[in-house]
C-alpha cells in the first residue's frame, strides 16, 4: 500500500477533512470492515445496470488495492455475476427469526434412528472382539465400531494382490503376522517412487517417519500390544494436513517450502491408532481442482484424465493401491468428486464431527476432514479413529459414533434423487429394492439459490487469503484470483443474508 494512498482524504460536511484510516476507522464501527469494498461499490452500482472497471478502480481505495487495467476487466466480470446471486437472494423471503448458519450444528434433530443405533452401539462396546477404537480415544463417548466379521485368511500370492487389500483384511494380515507393517510399508513406499511420475499424486514420501512408525508396531503387534485394525496400515495425507517436520505446501507454487511445526489433530489420531504415515498427497492448488505445482494429479484408470479434486492425490494413490487409505477434506465437493472420478469410497463427515485443527483453512464454516478408501468398512473404521472433540477446534461436538451393523437392511430408509424423466428402475435401486431397504425420492427445493454457497465459500477464502491478494502473489494460482478478488467486494449484509438461506 502506497503512502499517497494512505494519506488520501475525502470531505465530510462540518467536519474538515478525514484521511483513509480515519474513514476506516468509521467504516468499521458501522459494521463495515475495511477488508471489502462493500459501500462505496454499492453508491457506484445503486442505480447502474453492470459493474465497470471504471466502479471498480474508484472503490479500490476502501480496501486498499490498486489493480491494473486488466485485473479491473476481470474484477468486474466477477462482481457482476454475484449481483445476479445477490438479487436471487434477496427475493427470498427468509423469516427474521431465522438467524445465520455460521456453524452447523449436527446434534440439532438427532432422529430416534440415530439414537438407537448409538445405543445399539453402546451395548455393543463389551463385545471383545476387535476392533473397539474407542477403547483407545480418551474422549468420552468418542466411538463404537463393531465391523462385520473379519478373520485372517491366506495371504494373497503377489505383492500387487496385498497392495490393493481393504484395510480390513490388511488388519488381519498384520495382527496374525501374516505379514509385517515394516513389508507392507516398504511395498507401497515403492509403487508410490514407481507410479508417480505417471498419477502425480505425491508431494513428500515421508519415508524415515514410515520406516519408524513400522517397526513399532511390528514391536507392538508381536508383544501382544494390538491398538486396533489401523495398526501398522500406511496411510496417506491430503497436504493440507500439517505434519511436524515435513513441508505441508498446500498444493500452492507461494508456500511451496513451507514446513509447519505443529501435526494436526488428525494425523496424531491415527498415529495413536499405530497407522503408518507414508507420503503427504497432493491436492489442487489451495484446494481447488486436481492441477497444483507438480502438475495435474492423474486418475488411474485412465490416466489422460485429471483425478478431479481437489483431494486428488488421496483418491488416485488409493485408487491406484498405492496406500492403505487416505485423508481428504472437503468444502464443497473435494473428496466425493475424486472419489466417484477415480473409483474409491469416500466419507464426507457432517460439519462439527472431525477437529480441523492443522489443516489448511479455506472456509471455516464448511471445511470438513474425512477418509477415502476403497471400502465403505474401511472409511467407518478410519472415520472412528479421528473423529469427535480435541479442545483446539470448537466446531467439535462430543457424540457418539455407532454403527450397528447387524441391522436389518429392512429397517433402513435410503435417499436418492430420481433421474430427470426417467423411470427409477435403475440397476442399483433394484438391488436395494431386493434387500428390502425402503427407497425415499429425494427431491430438494428449487426455489432457493444455491450459488448462495459459493458467495460464502469465496468470501471465506477471500479473507483467510487476502494477503495473496494484496501481494498480487497469484504464482499458478490462476482460477484463484478473480474469486479471491470477487470476495473483496461481498458486503457483509449479502454475506450474512447467503448463511440464512443456508440455515
Amino acid at each position: 500500500m502506497s503512502e499517497e494512498r494512505d494519506q488520501r482524504s475525502v470531505s465530510r460536511r462540518g467536519s474538515g477533512r478525514w484521511n483513509r484510516r480515519q474513514v476506516l476507522a468509521a467504516l468499521a464501527a458501522a459494521g463495515i470492515g475495511s477488508a471489502v469494498f462493500r459501500r462505496a461499490l454499492a453508491w457506484q452500482t445503486e442505480n447502474a445496470p453492470s459493474v465497470t472497471a471504471e466502479m471498480i478502480r474508484q472503490a479500490e481505495w476502501i480496501a486498499g488495492l490498486e489493480l491494473t487495467d486488466e485485473e479491473r476487466e476481470a474484477t468486474a466480470g466477477a462482481v457482476n455475476s454475484i449481483l445476479e446471486d445477490f438479487a436471487a437472494m434477496r427475493a427470498v423471503d427468509v423469516s427474521y427469526e431465522v438467524p445465520p448458519a455460521l456453524f452447523f450444528d449436527p446434534t440439532v434433530g438427532v432422529s430416534q434412528l440415530a439414537r438407537e443405533a448409538a445405543s445399539a452401539g453402546n451395548s455393543a462396546s463389551a463385545n471383545t472382539r476387535q476392533p473397539n477404537i474407542a477403547a483407545a480415544q480418551a474422549s468420552t463417548n468418542r466411538a463404537i465400531v463393531e465391523p462385520m466379521e473379519w478373520s485372517a485368511g491366506p495371504r494373497p500370492d503377489s505383492s500387487l494382490d496385498l497392495a490393493f487389500l481393504p484395510v480390513t483384511e490388511l488388519a488381519a494380515l498384520l495382527r496374525s503376522r501374516q505379514v509385517s507393517s515394516v513389508e507392507l510399508t516398504r511395498l507401497y513406499l515403492e509403487r508410490l517412487r514407481r507410479l508417480d511420475p505417471t498419477l502425480h499424486c505425491v508431494v513428500t514420501l515421508t519415508e524415515e517417519l514410515a520406516i519408524r512408525q513400522a517397526e513399532r508396531a511390528d514391536r507392538e503387534i508381536g508383544a501382544g500390544q494390538y491398538r486396533g485394525p489401523l495398526h501398522g496400515v500406511p496411510w496417506g495425507a491430503k497436504d493440507l494436513i500439517a505434519v511436524a517436520g515435513y513441508p505441508t505446501t498446500w498444493g500452492a507454487t507461494p508456500f511451496r517450502e513451507q514446513t509447519l511445526d505443529d501435526t494436526a489433530t488428525v494425523a496424531r489420531r491415527l498415529e495413536q491408532a499405530g497407522a503408518v504415515l507414508v507420503a503427504k498427497l497432493s491436492l489442487g492448488a489451495l484446494a481447488w481442482g486436481d492441477q497444483w505445482f507438480g502438475g495435474m494429479t492423474r486418475n488411474p484408470w485412465r490416466p489422460e484424465q485429471g483425478s478431479s479434486g481437489s483431494s486428488a492425490g488421496s483418491a488416485s494413490a488409493t485408487s491406484a493401491g498405492l496406500v492403505g487409505f487416505a485423508l481428504g477434506s472437503e468444502t464443497l465437493g473435494s473428496i466425493v468428486s475424486p472419489s466417484r472420478r477415480c473409483g474409491t469410497t469416500g466419507l464426507r463427515p457432517s460439519f462439527g464431527r472431525v477437529s480441523r485443527h492443522g489443516c489448511m483453512t479455506l472456509a471455516w464454516s464448511m471445511d470438513k476432514i474425512g477418509p477415502m478408501a476403497r471400502s465403505v468398512e474401511d472409511c467407518a473404521i478410519v472415520f472412528a479413529a479421528i473423529q469427535g472433540p480435541d479442545g483446539l477446534d470448537g466446531t467439535v461436538h462430543d457424540q457418539p459414533f455407532a454403527w450397528p451393523w447387524r441391522t436389518s437392511l429392512g429397517t433402513l430408509r435410503v435417499g436418492y434423487f430420481p433421474a430427470e424423466g426417467e423411470p427409477d428402475e435403475r440397476e442399483e435401486l433394484q438391488v436395494l429394492r431386493s434387500l428390502g431397504v425402503k427407497l425415499v425420492a429425494l427431491r430438494p427445493p428449487t426455489d432457493l439459490p444455491v450459488d448462495a454457497m459459493t458467495i460464502i465459500l469465496n468470501t471465506e477464502a477471500a479473507t483467510v487469503f487476502d494477503t495473496i491478494t494484496r501481494e498480487k502473489n497469484f504464482a499458478d494460482l490462476n482460477r484463484w484470483s478473480n474469486a479471491f478478488r470477487q470476495g473483496q467486494f461481498v458486503p457483509a449484509v449479502e454475506y450474512l443474508r447467503a448463511n440464512r438461506l443456508r440455515t
